[in-house]
């Protein structure tokens, strides 16, 4: 069995909460059970391989969100801010396939408190790192802009292709699931809805 303890390669959150080696005897029974030899060669480590990835790909179900957020004041910041085009890769709950898009965030600064702009993106990258539903994500990174700077407003919007779509099932490639979340004044006041959205928008088609 391998050494995971002392892999530090492996986010220490997965670790300390994962039973990486029940993965491991786990995808080995999977593989018997569709009629392959774990053993033969080139997939005798496969095992191995799919416990370390699932520590590094659902390592978001073990990571402190607050460790991704660091704010900082400045005066004035009270107009809306977009961080666009942030990539994300994500595994859909339904089938553990992936979904892989992108986000993104628009939020209104309260009292002059703003993100770094690569907190925006470490927050959507550890909320992704876990098996769920895309709605989930989008109000989980919602949720998690809004309480961490009290934003007055907050819009998020996901774009996704699900690889449960494209390679099973239906079978449609290429197809996109968009998703979004409001929160505060882009939740209750039109006008800030659509301003958010148009920002998203024109960012969307490169203008």
């Amino acid at each position: 069995m391998y050494d995971y303890a002392n892999d530090n390669s492996i986010p220490e959150e997965s670790r300390k909460n994962m039973d990486l080696p029940k993965i491991e005897n786990a995808v080995r029974e999977i593989l018997e059970a569709i009629g392959e030899d774990p053993n033969r060669e080139g997939i005798q480590e496969t095992p191995q391989r799919v416990a370390r990835m699932y520590a590094e790909v659902f390592a978001g179900l073990h990571r402190d969100i607050n460790k991704d957020i660091k704010v900082f004041h400045g005066e004035g910041n009270d107009e809306m801010i977009l961080i666009g085009d942030i990539p994300f890769y994500s595994m859909c709950e339904h089938h553990l396939l992936p979904f892989h898009g992108k986000a993104h965030v628009v939020y209104i600064p309260r009292d002059g408190k703003i993100f770094g702009l690569s907190k925006v993106a470490r927050i959507v990258d550890t909320l992704s790192r876990k098996p769920q539903l895309q709605e989930k994500l989008t109000s989980e990174i919602a949720d998690a802009i809004e309480q961490a700077v009290d934003a007055r407003s907050v819009c998020v919007v996901l774009e996704a292709e699900h690889l449960c779509m494209t390679m099973r099932g239906i079978r449609k490639p290429g197809s996109k699931t968009v998703t979004s979340a409001m929160r505060g004044g882009c939740r209750t006041d039109l006008r800030t809805r659509n301003e958010a959205l148009a920002l998203i928008n024109r960012q969307r088609s490169g203008i």
